[in-house]
């Protein structure tokens, strides 16, 4: 492994929803607030405060489909709030229980259902988190990017956000080739490190001085 790719790890290979507490494990809690997480870091916001909206949502009942259909429109708006995600607190609490609606009524609450109606073809798993309420280009994105520490049938998911972070490293900028710079295992973190340098001029630096 490249000593470049080995210091990255070490120092941002966490995914975001490992950050927030979210096991990656096939299992249908997880994958549902891996997709509420998602929906949150979609808009324009700080990741920080998304994660910490996800964490609030979460501990007031909301990290599961049914658990969160439960919470009142002003209960999603209150545990948004108490995360300082003020800006879409509003309108997110309405996507969020209507995204949960569609997950019960869609996929019976599991969304280990998805991979099947998807035919396990990353495209068409794309146009299906579409329809999400809150889940567009990006939030696509976000979910392949962590889900594929589950699904391997979504690897390699190098979305162009790790791709910057790439370019910014000197690695390769073809997702296959960067791939190959680790295990299977790690790709999810891989890439989710990417991202974080990508954004982050000074963590990039850090991981280039060694």
């Amino acid at each position: 492994m490249d000593a470049v790719v080995k210091r990255l790890l070490r120092e941002a290979g966490q995914t975001y929803a490992e950050e927030v507490g979210i096991p990656l494990k096939d299992q249908p809690g997880p994958l549902f607030r891996l997709l509420v997480l998602s929906n949150l870091l979609s808009a324009r916001i700080g990741s920080d405060i998304a994660m910490a909206a996800a964490r609030e949502v979460f501990q007031a009942g909301g990290g599961t489909p049914r658990g969160l259909t439960r919470l009142t429109w002003q209960q999603r708006v209150d545990a948004l709030g108490r995360g300082h995600y003020v800006r879409y607190d509003e309108s997110t609490a309405t996507r969020l229980g209507d995204m949960a609606d569609l997950v019960l009524d869609k996929y019976k609450g599991d969304l280990r259902r998805l991979p099947i109606e998807a035919g396990r073809d990353p495209r068409r798993a794309g146009e299906l988190l579409r329809e999400f309420p809150g889940i567009g280009p990006v939030g696509v994105d976000i979910f392949c990017r962590e889900a594929q520490q589950m699904w391997p049938w979504l690897r390699p998911y190098i979305d162009g956000q790790a791709l910057k972070g790439a370019e910014r490293l000197g690695l390769p900028a073809d997702p296959k080739r960067l791939a190959d710079e680790v295990p299977d295992k790690e790709i999810a973190r891989f890439a989710s490190a990417l991202v974080r340098v990508g954004r982050d001029k000074k963590l990039a630096e850090s991981v280039l001085k060694g």
